[in-house]
């Protein structure tokens, strides 16, 4: 009889730890809360802001996000292209747009692990100094493996995610991230 006791509570123990170590990972990882939503870019409305708590603490460290004021940076997150389709390596986006309302901007890939994606270019992110701009003020980024330009983000196999940094964001911007005017994400072809 205390064996079948011991290993019950020690059931009850693991199964315990077990869940809490879920709910932590899923609290960590899928933090909603405070999200808006801009096309295919989204944003956290208390990345580096008191109202944070812990959570969202635990979720910048985790995903390695050193977030400043809103006033200072905002920062949108792309994991699915303009048409809601998760965004992968074995396909070739085009970022579509003009310079969005701030003093600089810019984008990065990165992997599913949240690190950048190594490739044989160094190829990380474009920049406001570092595009190259139509005769109508206009960009067009290319995301691929293939090289693909002076617009180009390398991006390997699998699943990706990319970044709009706005630094210094206009007034309008940081009143209403939701509004702000930011590129399409356009998927072109798969293999």
């Amino acid at each position: 009889m205390t064996i079948r006791v011991a290993l019950k509570a020690l059931a009850a123990a693991v199964t315990g730890v077990a869940l809490g170590v879920l709910l932590t990972w899923a609290s960590v990882s899928l933090v909603a809360f405070g999200t808006v939503k801009d096309g295919p870019w989204r944003t956290n409305l208390t990345l580096g802001s008191a109202q944070g708590g812990p959570y969202l603490r635990a979720y910048v460290a985790v995903h390695g996000l050193f977030a400043l004021k809103r006033s200072e940076a905002i920062y949108y997150n792309a994991t699915r292209d303009s048409d809601g389709n998760r965004l992968n390596g074995a396909c070739i986006y085009r970022i579509v747009g003009r310079d969005p309302e701030a003093r600089w901007w810019s984008i990065t890939a990165y992997g599913e692990d949240d690190f950048l994606i190594a490739n044989a270019a160094r190829r990380y992110s474009v920049s406001t100094e570092s595009i190259m701009r139509r005769g109508d003020n206009s960009f067009v980024i290319a995301v691929s493996r293939a090289p693909g330009g002076v617009n180009w983000i390398a991006v390997g196999d699998g699943p990706f995610s990319l970044t709009l940094r706005l630094y210094h964001p206009a007034a309008a911007v940081t009143a209403n991230p939701a509004k702000a005017v930011l590129p399409q994400i356009r998927r072109e072809t798969c293999r």
